[in-house]
Parts: structure tokens; C-alpha cells; sequence
């Protein structure tokens, strides 16, 4: 055996317990099956501008130890995550707060867009909400649900409001100030120079290999290390024994324009579900570039298949049950640790990432 441990998935999570197990002198090799590294916060360089290949990654956290910890490998700027919504050639502040409520109800005050709020959720009041939309419908009434949340959800999961769960808007951030900070965290920002500037740093002096499946030789590559970091889709490592687990895929289109600025923000979203994506990203706004020409990414919400990426667990009671059945044979895997979104089968944000990995890392070395 070569190697202390084999690392599947040189994403956030591998790579940050590859960095810790090499500080602490272990031997680690990491496999990608993807020709980079990174995983979805891999940055491609476009125009001089660091594209988000794989969707908009804002890091932020309220976790005062995590963002000192990242800012070992970067410096952050003062990007604030405030994107914008059109429906039918309007245009709303998110998260929903003041500035969204005037420009749909002309209302000024806090006291104003209550009295409308309270009006609407009154005609809603179920007992025991069947879906999202009866869940969407009490939280916020009719006006903001249709014209900010039906459509750019169904699209979304591709599925009719009705026919989602409501766990899945149990509640909607409602704020009565004039804020558009779509973050509550203290701590927030892009990396100055870009998510692989991080994924560099953790990563150097560790033996890495891309544009390689695990699963193409699983017996040999388990062979050279004593403990394997899983952090792919744990169905496949159990050969799908229990069925597979159900996800949403995203497609992206990038386009280069002859402009300076496209859409004067970073994120705009298209809550109708007419336009058939869901947002525009403009990169150069998360670096608050000044490029001659501008990058923009059309990002279409995609049926998830096992030969396309998976983004978005479906966290239903039916596929939860499936994934509890996996979690049970995990834990019986002496030497395989299971990490990561896909792995967890859960949505993390990066900083929820970063924290796991780290009390993985504890847990593996005795420290906690």
C-alpha cells in the first residue's frame, strides 16, 4: 500500500481532508474523475474574468473559526450576494424584503406591507399544509408566490408546486427593512483570485490524478491506501443495492459578450416558468471586474439521469429512505470514511462543507 489514504473527489471537502491529513504527515493520492480539480467551485478563466463553471458560489458563514480558516488559503473581497428578480419585465429586490414590497405594492412602510401580507395569508390558513403551495401560499399570499416563487420552483424541480413536498419552503425569509444583503452571515465574499487559488494551495505537494473514475478499477485503486475518503454518490459505491437516489441536474451555457456589463448585476433570476432558465450569472460582478468584454451563464434546470452531474438531492420521505438504508451499510465500512454533499446525500453550502470535513479529520485523528 502506497498511501495512507486514497481521496475519491478532489472537491471542497477531499481536498480540505487531504490538506489536514497531510499536515498531520499522512501519504494522500486524490482521484477525479473530472479533468480539475475543485468540483462545482472550480473558476475557468474567460476574458480575464474567473467564471463559476458550475453555478454562483458565494462563500459566506457565520462561523467565526471556518472563515479564518479559509482565509489561510485566500484573501476574500466585499462581494454581498444581492441578486435581482424579472417577472414579466419587472424587476424585484431578493430576498424579499422593503425594497421587493414597494416595487410590487408601491408600499413605503413596514406597517404598509404587513397589512398586505396578513390580508393574503389570511385566505390560506391550512391546518396541515399538503404541498408547496399551499405551504408558499400561508407564508407569504397569493401576490409574491406567483409571481416570485410558483414559477422559477417548478422549473426548478420540474414539477407542478402541488406536487412537491412542503418541507421544501417550510419558511420563506421575510424582511420588513430595506435590505437586500440576501445572507444573514457575518461573513461573506469571493476569493480575490478566484475558488481554485484555495483548491491550489490545499492541494499542493499531495499526489493527484483527474480525468479518473474510481469505479473504473475500484478493486486496484482501493488496494493502494489503507483507508479510502469517499465524497461521491454513496448509492454507487453499494452498487445501487437499494435503488438509486433521485437528484436535479443543471446544464450551463456561457457566452462571451462584447460588452462591458450585461445585466449591471451578478444574479438574475426569471421566476416565469415560461423562460426556460432560471438565472443569469454575470461573473465579472462577483470580482467587480472592469473587463472590456463580459461572461454571462444561462443556467436550465436539467432531468437528472446517472450519466449527467448530480446537484440537487431529492430529499423526499421516499428517497430519505432509500438514503438511511445506505447510511446503516456505510457504518459497517471499517475503512472507507463517507463525506460530502453526495455522499451525505444532503445540500451543503461550502462553509457547511469546510465544517464536516474538518470534524471528520478530528474524528480520524483523535482529536475530538
Amino acid at each position: 500500500m502506497s498511501y495512507d489514504y486514497l481521496i475519491i473527489g478532489a472537491g471542497l471537502f477531499g481536498s480540505v481532508f487531504a490538506y489536514e491529513a497531510n499536515k498531520r504527515g499522512k501519504k494522500c493520492l486524490v482521484l477525479d474523475k473530472r479533468n480539475h480539480i475543485g468540483g462545482n467551485i472550480y473558476c475557468e478563466k474567460m476574458e480575464g474574468i474567473n467564471v463559476h463553471k458550475y453555478g454562483a458560489h458565494i462563500f459566506h458563514t457565520n462561523n467565526k473559526n471556518i472563515w479564518e480558516y479559509m482565509n489561510q488559503f485566500c484573501e476574500f473581497n466585499n462581494y454581498i450576494n444581492s441578486p435581482l428578480a424579472i417577472y414579466q419585465n419587472k424587476i424585484f429586490n431578493l430576498p424579499f424584503n422593503m425594497n421587493t414590497f414597494y416595487q410590487m405594492w408601491g408600499v413605503q412602510t413596514p406597517a404598509q406591507a404587513k397589512k398586505i401580507i396578513q390580508s393574503q395569508q389570511a385566505k390560506y390558513q391550512f391546518e396541515d399544509p399538503k404541498n408547496l403551495e399551499e405551504q408558499a401560499l400561508m407564508l407569504v399570499g397569493e401576490d409574491i408566490y406567483y409571481a416570485l416563487i410558483k414559477g422559477y420552483t417548478e422549473k426548478q424541480w420540474g414539477k407542478e408546486a402541488r406536487e412537491l413536498p412542503p418541507s421544501i419552503i417550510k419558511r420563506l425569509p421575510v424582511r420588513f427593512t430595506f435590505n437586500n444583503n440576501y445572507f444573514n452571515d457575518r461573513y461573506q465574499g469571493i476569493p480575490v483570485n478566484g475558488y481554485n487559488e484555495i483548491l491550489g494551495k490545499l492541494l499542493k505537494g499531495i499526489d493527484v490524478k483527474v480525468n479518473v473514475n474510481f469505479f473504473d478499477d475500484k478493486v486496484a485503486w482501493a488496494a493502494c491506501a489503507k483507508k479510502i475518503v469517499y465524497t461521491g454518490m454513496i448509492d454507487q459505491y453499494f452498487d445501487y443495492q437499494f435503488g438509486v437516489l433521485e437528484y436535479r441536474s443543471l446544464r450551463f451555457e456561457h457566452e462571451v459578450l462584447p460588452v462591458d456589463n450585461f445585466q449591471g448585476n451578478a444574479v438574475v433570476n426569471y421566476t416565469e416558468r415560461e423562460v426556460p432558465f432560471t438565472r443569469i450569472i454575470e461573473h465579472k460582478h462577483f470580482e467587480f471586474g472592469e473587463q472590456q468584454h463580459t461572461v454571462i451563464t444561462r443556467e436550465f434546470p436539467d432531468k437528472w439521469t446517472l450519466q449527467k452531474e448530480p446537484y440537487y438531492p431529492v430529499n423526499d420521505e421516499k428517497n430519505d429512505a432509500v438514503f438511511q438504508k445506505y447510511k446503516v451499510l456505510a457504518a459497517t465500512e471499517r475503512n472507507v470514511i463517507f463525506g460530502g454533499r453526495l455522499a451525505d446525500y444532503k445540500y451543503y453550502d461550502m462553509h457547511h462543507v469546510v465544517a464536516s470535513a474538518l470534524n471528520k479529520v478530528a474524528q480520524e485523528f483523535g482529536e475530538k
